[in-house]
């Protein structure tokens, strides 16, 4: 897979993300929290938001979002699955036996702990 297929990859993954949000409103910090943890190239990260407001998926406002997702979140149902292994938490690196695997149409994201796993879509805020 090239870098750009691999870079187009992740700034889909990201904007689907940020899409998914449960609160409506973010600050700039916890949107770059949440972005983070598809990458951590700062062009990238600006290329994600960029996208995103393009799309009409997000509004820039002062430092903080407001998400336009038309209803649409991450549903622990059906997006949301759980493996049993030995993984590292992919925002906070603590070593975990049960990851958390967000499934999004751009692709999976993960693995999250537990308490990670909520605030990556947005269910609890930091």
């Amino acid at each position: 897979m090239s870098e750009s297929t691999k870079r187009a990859e992740k700034r889909e993954l990201g904007v689907e993300l940020l899409a998914h949000l449960e609160h409506e409103e973010l600050s700039l910090p916890a949107a770059m929290d949440r972005i983070e943890t598809v990458t951590a190239d700062p062009s990238l990260v600006r290329e994600i938001l960029d996208t995103a407001e393009k799309r009409g998926v997000i509004e820039r406002e002062d430092a903080g979002l407001r998400i336009r997702r038309g209803g649409t979140f991450v549903s622990f149902g059906s997006q949301v699955v759980t493996r049993e292994g030995e993984f590292d938490c992919k925002r906070c690196g603590t070593t975990i036996s049960t990851g958390h695997f967000v499934r999004l149409d751009a692709g999976e994201l993960g693995p999250f702990g537990s308490s990670c796993i909520r605030t990556v879509t947005g269910r609890e805020s930091e």
